[in-house]
């Protein structure tokens, strides 16, 4: 089994690659038709969400750069 990546493209998607199943708010999946590689909207302008659709160029700008998160907080 592959290790899934998913990488956060500069004003668009985030892209997902390798094994991976997407499922819904009530544990549906979605039907990905065999793909490994696919881009989730970011943006919220996709008609075809979650799925990015390209409708984010030129109404989207977010520069993406890696940093550490915090540490997590003990509960």
């Amino acid at each position: 089994m592959s290790k899934t990546k998913l990488t956060i493209n500069s004003n668009g998607s985030v892209k997902v690659e390798g094994d991976f199943e997407i499922v819904d708010a009530q544990g549906n999946v979605y039907g990905l038709q065999g793909r490994e590689v696919l881009g989730i909207c970011r943006c919220g302008l996709s008609a075809n969400k979650p799925f990015c659709d390209g409708a984010h160029r030129n109404h989207f700008e977010h520069d993406a750069k890696a940093f550490d998160l915090p540490p997590m907080k003990i509960r």
